[in-house]
């Protein structure tokens, strides 16, 4: 990886700062959190296709925003969840970035990392389970369910804003 420019930081801190924002600020705040989660902050997670410093940047924000549903735990929980499988689905998934699905509706990539990003809900139907005492397959489920749809939806809007703005930079 190359050394990070001065640009670069205040870019990824903007991402940051920006997944924050989407998570915490009421009301979005009230649909991020627990066993019924839609963030909309999670669109972000697709700006790590078009640069990999995005990875950091999402990462941190998602870090952030996690310590304010179970702290420390979730900080780490969560945000090495995002770190680990946002960056697994780039690696994995980013040979079919030119590929559209559904007359053109979606990217390949984004669609197949959709699905892979909702089943590592695992992860957080365990911390649930473990810390609030929810149902483990059922808020597998919800949780699933809620980031495939933030997800897709988020991949249709970052495929357009990516028409109009370079995020390779």
């Amino acid at each position: 990886m190359q050394k990070l420019t001065a640009r670069d930081m205040v870019q990824i801190a903007l991402v940051a700062a920006i997944y924050v924002a989407l998570t915490i600020t009421p009301p979005l705040n009230a649909i991020s959190y627990g066993a019924y989660q839609f963030r909309i902050s999670e669109m972000m997670n697709f700006m790590a296709f078009y640069n990999r410093k995005y990875i950091i940047g999402v990462t941190i924000g998602c870090m952030i925003s996690n310590f304010f549903s179970f702290g420390l735990l979730d900080v780490f929980v969560g945000g090495g969840s995002t770190l680990v499988f946002v960056l697994l689905g780039v690696i994995l998934f980013s040979k079919y970035k030119n590929e559209y699905l559904f007359n053109g509706l979606i990217r390949k990539d984004f669609f197949f990392f959709s699905i892979f990003f909702s089943v590592s809900m695992i992860t957080i139907a365990a911390e649930l389970y473990f810390v609030a005492g929810l149902p483990f397959f059922f808020t597998w489920f919800t949780t699933a369910v809620g980031e495939f749809a933030s997800l897709f939806i988020g991949a249709i809007l970052m495929d357009k804003i990516s028409k109009r703005i370079d995020l390779t930079q």
